[in-house]
Parts: C-alpha cells; sequence; structure tokens
C-alpha cells in the first residue's frame, strides 16, 4: 500500500521531508500520460561530440545474463559517505527541464539523502521545481530568480547547452555556486565552468547500445523512425546523435524520418502514428527519452504491427516495462534515477563547503545505465513497482 504521494511542489513551494516509496511516482505518470498533446523532424547535430563511428561495436547477444544485474539496475540501498558536512544547515535549489515523472523518480533519491543527513543533525532546505514544458528561456529565469536568494548551491538539469550555458557561467563569475545534475549536463568541452555535474554522462552510448540491439534484431536491414524528444535537451540529442552514427554504418539500413516529441507521451504516439500512415515499410522505432517508448508501442499496437516493428527505447515506466515483458518493446535503457538524486545532494553540501573537484568527489560522477530485455521485463517490474508474476 501506498502511504504517501509524491508531488511536485509548485513555485515557490519547498519540497517538505516525506517517507517515499519509489512506486508511487507512477501513479502521477498515469495521470499525466493520458493529458498532454509537433514539432521539428531534424535533429541538429552541430553542438554535439563527434565521435568515430567506425568503432562502435554490436552487443554480443540480446537478453540480460543474470537476474543480479536487473535487480541493481536501480541502486536503493544507499548510505551517505564519510564527508562530515562542515555546516549544519544547507539551502539547495535545484531545477530541471520539466515537470516528469522522471524526475520525480530523482526526487526520491534527493528525499532520502535529506532525511539521512536530518538524522545525523543536518538540516538539507531545498527547492525542486521545473516548468510544465521544457523551455531554456523560463530555466534562465529560474536560475537568475535562484541567484538572488542566497541558495549555497544552484543546480541546474540543463534544458538547451547553447541557451543555458552563458548564464551558468555569468552566474559563476557573479560568485554564485552552480552543478548540473540528471541527464543534461553542459560539460566543460560546451564551455560551460558549472563546477561538477553528477548524472548520466553516456548518453550518446546508451542511443548507440539501444540502436545496435535494433540493427541485430533486424538483421541489418530495414527503414526506421527516430522519437527525439526536446530539441537542444543534450540527453536527447546526444542518444539521437548515437542512433545516427549507428545507422550510418550499416548500408541497407536508413532512417526515412526524426521527431521531437517534447517528451510528451501524447505527442509521440501522434507522430508514430503519422509514420505508420506515412510509410507502410517502418521495421524500427527508436525512442530517444521516457515517455516514446509508451507513445510509439500504443500506435504499433493500434496498427497491429507488434509482429513487424522493433521498437527500442529509454526508461522505467511501468507501462513500457510492461510492454518489454509483453514483447511489444524489444529493448529499454533503464537509468538509475534514484542515486543521480542521492549523490547529487551529497556533491551539492561538497561544494558548498568550499571543496572543487578532485579534493572529495569527481568533477563528473557517473550514474548508469542498464539495457533490459524481455527476459528481464518481470523482474525490472518486481523491483521498481512490486508487480509479481
Amino acid at each position: 500500500m501506498l502511504k504517501k504521494m509524491f508531488k511536485n511542489k509548485t513555485e515557490k513551494k519547498k519540497l517538505k521531508t516525506k517517507k517515499f516509496i519509489f512506486m508511487v511516482y507512477i501513479i502521477a505518470f498515469c495521470i499525466w500520460s493520458f493529458g498532454v498533446t509537433g514539432c521539428d523532424n531534424k535533429v541538429d547535430n552541430q553542438t554535439l561530440r563527434e565521435l568515430d563511428k567506425s568503432n562502435l561495436e554490436a552487443p554480443s547477444d540480446e537478453s540480460n545474463k543474470n537476474s543480479e544485474d536487473i535487480a541493481h539496475a536501480v541502486d536503493f540501498n544507499h548510505e551517505l559517505d564519510g564527508y562530515k558536512p562542515l555546516k549544519k544547515k544547507y539551502n539547495f535549489y535545484f531545477t530541471y527541464k520539466t515537470v516528469h515523472p522522471w524526475w520525480d523518480a530523482v526526487a526520491l533519491g534527493i528525499e532520502d539523502a535529506a532525511k539521512q543527513y536530518e538524522e545525523k543533525g543536518i538540516i538539507i532546505d531545498y527547492e525542486y521545481l521545473a516548468p510544465n514544458a521544457a523551455s531554456a528561456e523560463n530555466q534562465i529565469k529560474r536560475l537568475s530568480a535562484a541567484s538572488l536568494q542566497g541558495f549555497d548551491v544552484i543546480g541546474v538539469d540543463v534544458a538547451d547547452v547553447d541557451v543555458v550555458t552563458p548564464v551558468i557561467n555569468e552566474l559563476i563569475e557573479d560568485g554564485q555556486k552552480v552543478m548540473t545534475f540528471s541527464s543534461s549536463d553542459a560539460a566543460k568541452e560546451d564551455g560551460c565552468n558549472r563546477i561538477a555535474y553528477v548524472g548520466n554522462t553516456h548518453n550518446y552510448e546508451d542511443g548507440v547500445e539501444l540502436t545496435e540491439a535494433l540493427c541485430k534484431k533486424l538483421g541489418y536491414s530495414g527503414k526506421i523512425v527516430v522519437l527525439v524528444g526536446t530539441k537542444g535537451a543534450p540527453c536527447h540529442e546526444d542518444r539521437a546523435l548515437g542512433v545516427q552514427h549507428v545507422i550510418a554504418k550499416y548500408p541497407n539500413m536508413e532512417i526515412i524520418e526524426m521527431a521531437y516529441d517534447e517528451d510528451i507521451v501524447e505527442k509521440a504516439y501522434d507522430f508514430t502514428k503519422e509514420f505508420l500512415a506515412r510509410y507502410k515499410d517502418i521495421a524500427g522505432i527508436v525512442c530517444c527519452n521516457m515517455s516514446n517508448p509508451v507513445g510509439a508501442a500504443r500506435a504499433v499496437l493500434e496498427a497491429e504491427k507488434e509482429d513487424e516493428i522493433v521498437i527500442v527505447g529509454m526508461d522505467h515506466d511501468q507501462e513500457a516495462l510492461q510492454y518489454l515483458r509483453d514483447g511489444i518493446i524489444y529493448a529499454l535503457g533503464v537509468q538509475d534515477c534514484y542515486s543521480i538524486g542521492f549523490d547529487t545532494v551529497q556533491v551539492a553540501i561538497k561544494i558548498a563547503d568550499g571543496l572543487l573537484p578532485g579534493e572529495a568527489y569527481p568533477e563528473k560522477t557517473e550514474e548508469t545505465t542498464t539495457i533490459i530485455y524481455q527476459d528481464g521485463a518481470k523482474e525490472m517490474l518486481r523491483t521498481l513497482y512490486g508487480e509479481m508474476d
């Protein structure tokens, strides 16, 4: 039974200490996913990393090797490290791309870390806020407002590297302590002076691994479509670039269209319906965020093409994992959102205490992604949602 529901706090409200259960975020998703509603269909990869596509290799198999790997894809067994904070109270500001169940899962780790610090007599006061729709302009306004409120550390999940980086650099120059977290970094190589990053450091590689799995399943031949997510979001764009580089390796593979669904289930569903109507020979769909595997699978099922089209995508949505279990989705890359949240708080404290990367924490704290196939779906559903056979 669920004891308390996690709720996203609106502007100017602070997230109070609660006892959270990971399962609970899906309730918000079930409500949210049915109530929201195209966009560009080309990926602008000029600002993304250029890696040598000739070095990308296909996975050795298409199954999960053991249940232990699956059970630890999301690690809830966290304890604070041995660092002793210098103060008894901290005040943090965290803002992310958009109100969405994925970031609710990150919030579970944040809240658990705060609770463990409270048990040690250290109070972590924080705001965890985002707009209802992804917007770099909105994010800039939030960062500017936060800079006037005396927070010990400002954390941001970057909505658009090119747009937000100059603002982060200005805040740093003004003496603000700014970090990035979650899924989207603005890195040193992007010209950003943020202090540190906690989150997924391998979004490009996730896109590569999922696409290689799809290509292998299709026998390295077929036309595919790609659902990206939010334009300019580093995590979505990096995954899409990985998709493009893999497909470019194989002469008989082709991307026939790409679309930005803004990380909204209904938009992903609508785009997929349009693609299925426009192209009769789609062999695969690559989904670059948590929402679009659900929207794509719904449309494919509705068209009764689940035996014809291979779907791969990201993350741990319960409906998506059920589609994986049932063979509608072929593979999902599950990120450890809980660990992202927990480690973000630990790094923020060290930044607030004046420590630099390399002294007590790395510049980039890497969190894991585990590729889950059909044979691992039931165990993942049990691990995250308590679903039994």
